[in-house]
């Protein structure tokens, strides 16, 4: 796994050997942030990505938040409740030697703790097999952590209907078994 665009291309990053991780496949990650820079979504038709603040919820190896950062993301924040998940993120942020523009959360992105700033862009990448995506929506909303006018995505099981979770879908993509659901806030 690598980081397919930005100052930091070509960077491999370690995938977990016994987690029980997903990572968004290069290819998945690649198409998400083409249609990031380049799709619109943002006002006036500008990246969302470059000086956003990011969260990247479900972090698992960090690989989203570090594609943010590469392409120009001022700040990101990753978040997951398994310990070794988020000590994974840690080293492959450390990796690419981008610590400073970093912040890592323990914590269940279902019941977060309130946010010190709002995320004006926000990945979520719940396990496929478990119903937490809107519960997490709900409460990062609650918390403080999304941005009015953010964007966010959302990759979930091919087959898993979009919850709304008070967010406007405006896309949505399907590569392989992912789905990948955009929304603004």
């Amino acid at each position: 796994m690598r980081i397919v665009g930005g100052r930091h291309r070509g960077r491999q990053l370690e995938t977990p050997a016994d987690l029980p991780i997903r990572p968004t496949s290069d290819r998945a990650r690649e198409a998400l942030f083409n249609i990031l820079e380049h799709g619109k979504l943002a006002p006036g038709g500008l990246s969302p990505v470059r000086g956003a603040r990011v969260l990247d919820a479900f972090c698992g190896t960090g690989a989203l938040g570090l594609e943010a950062l590469s392409r120009g993301a001022a700040h990101a924040v990753f978040l997951d409740k398994d310990a070794a998940a988020l000590r994974l993120a840690r080293r492959n942020v450390a990796r690419v030697h981008d610590t400073p523009h970093a912040t890592f959360l323990a914590a269940d992105a279902a019941r977060p703790p309130a946010a010190d700033q709002p995320c004006t862009l926000v990945f979520l990448d719940p396990p496929y097999t478990e119903e937490v995506l809107e519960p997490a929506l709900a409460a990062l909303a609650k918390a403080g952590w999304i941005a009015p006018g953010a964007i966010v995505v959302a990759e979930v099981e091919r087959r898993t209907r979009p919850p709304q979770g008070g967010l406007a879908l405006v896309d949505e993509r399907v590569y392989g078994k992912a789905k990948l659901l955009f929304y603004r806030a």
